[in-house]
């Protein structure tokens, strides 16, 4: 898939504000610091679409993207360790909660985890309430160019090996990294794939 336009159209923390189109979304969650704007910003090949800071958890809002005119990119906030209080975090979760339990536009949740890290209780408890709630996604492995690709190979195993303890199989999953581009067509073909084959009903 080529990236030929990619415009962010709006942010709220209200889903029944979010656009009100039958446009396929794809949903980019994970931890604070995970590298959520940079990998947005790298599959899109716009510098600054997704605001990247030095400080995590600075994405507080559903932020919707429109890209080619097709389909949406939306960046929700971070979940775990950011710096924000406990009541803002109670927020967080309460509007994370209702965008995947009632927005219906939502193909697909892409779970960003640091390959560099085990597995992280926080990361599997939210794979598992979205298995739970029947709610499709793949996992994306970020950083990977910090890693040498055995202890990439290592890493994925751990998580395979946990996961397998309640999952049938190993989610869909992608290894990328937003400095070297790793993981980028393979993420984009996928994406484009499942928009053709929604086109195609």
């Amino acid at each position: 898939m080529k990236i030929k336009s990619a415009e962010f159209v709006v942010s709220n923390q209200e889903v029944a504000k979010c656009p009100n189109n039958n446009i396929p979304e794809y949903a980019f969650i994970g931890r604070s610091n995970v590298g959520k704007s940079s990998l947005i910003n790298m599959l899109t090949e716009r510098k600054s679409l997704a605001k990247t800071s030095g400080r995590p958890g600075k994405t507080q809002l559903i932020n919707h993207f429109i890209i080619n005119n097709n389909w949406y990119l939306v960046d929700l906030p971070g979940y775990g360790y950011a710096r924000v209080s406990k009541s803002t975090k109670k927020v967080f979760q309460k509007f994370i909660t209702a965008y995947f339990e009632k927005r219906t536009q939502l193909v697909s949740a892409f779970v960003l985890v640091d390959i560099r890290h085990k597995p992280q209780p926080i990361d599997l408890e939210f794979m598992q309430w979205l298995g739970e709630n029947t709610i499709p996604f793949s996992i994306i492995f970020t950083k990977a160019d910090k890693l040498k690709p055995k202890a990439i190979d290592t890493h994925i195993e751990d998580y395979k090996t946990i996961l397998l303890e309640t999952w049938e199989e190993m989610p869909n999953h992608f290894v990328t990294s937003a400095s070297k581009k790793i993981g980028r067509e393979e993420l984009l073909d996928y994406i484009e794939s499942i928009n053709n084959q929604l086109s195609q009903h």
